[in-house]
């Protein structure tokens, strides 16, 4: 292993999962590997959770909640800001852990502990916030109230490109909001999850608050479905593909659960050509390459503008061209794929596109790392002419591979983004104001970048429309996800006589 990779504090490897407050395996006593995978060497072993671990942490996060609901918010938001302490604290060894069973970069591994820290800060903010009304009264001798009451468990479903962010982004806001969890993090990064609840054991959560429950892809299914049965179950927060997603939303109409899901995406990234090109050029470069690929809202359709797009391609190609390929804990700039199922859909992708009529401008291929000959590298990837008869045109790569596709005019890019069942993220470069505008109102996704790669922040509201799903996390309006509201009419007061 990499001595950069090293951890400081080696109490945070937790290999057991973490219910009401006790670290415990599963009941049946099944465990799985963690694979680190830039080496394919295992890194550790934790429990494989099933259905009678999912029962028995919605046991403990009911007693919990039965409780904790009745705590005050400036308490909430007290042991929100020392977990959020704590992650900073220990921001080093939190970025190493990610790196080793994730992958990333260790500098993006660093820029991913605050981001996610970032969450835990605000909604320990917010949890001072989310007041109700008072509803001018309609009639003398009434009083019109509306509160906002915890929804109860919650259930919280993240993946593995970003396993400390997306994590917080669930966690925060329903301990903010007075909610118990109940969390299953991604099979292939457990470690980090399990790391963040030993900083909330630390922080002093009581027993049962939060729960985290390790599971591989096999037993996935049967520990979400008892969730989804289990009526304690009031809220789930998913992220991951949309089949999964429309799983969870088929399966908790029995139950009537609240839902947040965030789910697949096919983010156009639109150059005009009145577009700055090196702002753009540096904008799809942070967007399609952070975390080699492996973000919901990479830009997946890159559309130029026929004068512009020989310049383009030209300039990005340099840029690709130069990236550095390798293991976290050096200097590389592009670390592996989570798997062999991720290179082998680059790779079927990049086929198909070829096959079709597409020209390779740079890269293609499978990356021989030295330092790591049995890790998932892919050479970062420019493709041109790409059309929408070509797979990646309407899949997820999810890789770093940028397909690149000419355009004409401003009506026939636009018809070309909303051409997807997805609408989560969308990106375009233009200088015209009047452009600007237009553009933004016309296309179909939950958030916009005007001549910026980045998107996320924690005051602003994450999420998408159409299949990408619905539901917002992060913000002001990331609380209300976990709070149901509640009108209290109270009827026959003294009516005040007039004088």
């Amino acid at each position: 292993m990499n001595p950069n990779l090293t951890l400081t504090r080696n109490n945070l490897i937790r290999q057991q999962s973490f219910v009401d407050g006790q670290w415990v395996d599963a009941a049946d006593g099944r465990r799985m590997a963690v694979i680190d995978p830039a080496t394919g060497a295992t890194i550790g072993e934790v429990p494989d959770s099933g259905a009678d671990d999912a029962r028995a942490a919605v046991d403990a996060a009911q007693r919990a909640f039965e409780s904790y609901r009745h705590t005050v918010a400036r308490e909430r938001a007290a042991l929100l800001k020392r977990w959020h302490g704590l992650i900073m604290a220990n921001q080093e060894d939190l970025a190493r852990l990610i790196s080793r069973e994730q992958g990333k970069p260790l500098m993006e591994s660093r820029t991913e502990v605050a981001y996610g820290a970032s969450y835990v800060e605000w909604f320990a903010e917010e949890a001072k916030r989310g007041g109700g009304d008072v509803i001018p009264e309609q009639h003398p001798g009434h009083r019109m109230l509306v509160v906002k009451q915890p929804v109860g468990v919650v259930a919280a479903i993240t993946p593995w490109n970003f396993p400390l962010a997306m994590l917080a982004r669930k966690i925060a806001p329903a301990l903010a909001a007075g909610c118990a969890v109940v969390c299953k993090p991604a099979e292939d990064t457990p470690l980090t999850a399990l790391a963040m609840a030993a900083l909330l054991e630390e922080a002093g959560a009581p027993a049962g608050l939060v729960n985290i429950l390790t599971s591989s892809r096999e037993r996935a299914a049967p520990l979400g479905d008892a969730w989804l049965a289990d009526p304690r179950v009031r809220k789930i927060s998913f992220t991951g593909s949309t089949p999964v997603g429309k799983h969870l939303a088929r399966h908790s109409a029995d139950t009537l659960k609240r839902l947040s899901l965030e789910l697949g995406g096919n983010a156009p990234f639109i150059v005009f050509e009145d577009a700055d090109l090196v702002a753009a050029v540096d904008g799809l470069m942070v967007a399609k390459f952070r975390n080699a690929g492996q973000t919901c809202i990479c830009p997946n359709r890159v559309y130029v503008q026929q004068s512009v797009y020989a310049t383009f391609i030209e300039m990005l190609a340099a840029r690709v061209g130069a990236l550095t390929i390798g293991p976290a804990g050096g200097s590389a700039e592009i670390g592996p794929l989570i798997n062999l199922r991720a290179i082998e859909k680059a790779e079927a992708h990049l086929a198909d596109a070829v096959a079709h009529g597409a020209r390779l401008v740079v890269g293609g291929a499978r990356h021989a790392c030295p330092d790591a000959p049995d890790g998932h590298f892919f050479t970062p990837t420019v493709v041109a002419d790409v059309d929408a008869r070509m797979r990646m045109s309407h899949e997820e790569t999810f890789g770093p591979v940028v397909p690149v596709t000419p355009f004409a005019t401003e009506d026939e890019v636009v018809a070309l983004a909303n051409d997807t069942p997805y609408g989560l993220a969308a990106y375009f470069y233009s200088r015209d104001i009047d452009r600007v505008w237009q553009v933004a109102e016309s296309i179909e996704a939950g958030m916009v970048a005007v001549n910026d790669g980045v998107l996320s922040t924690e005051v602003a509201p994450f999420g998408g429309i159409k299949e990408s799903g619905y539901g917002r996390e992060g913000s002001q309006y990331g609380l209300d996800e976990y709070l149901n509201i509640k009108y209290i009419r109270h009827g026959n007061l003294p009516v005040r006589k007039q004088a």
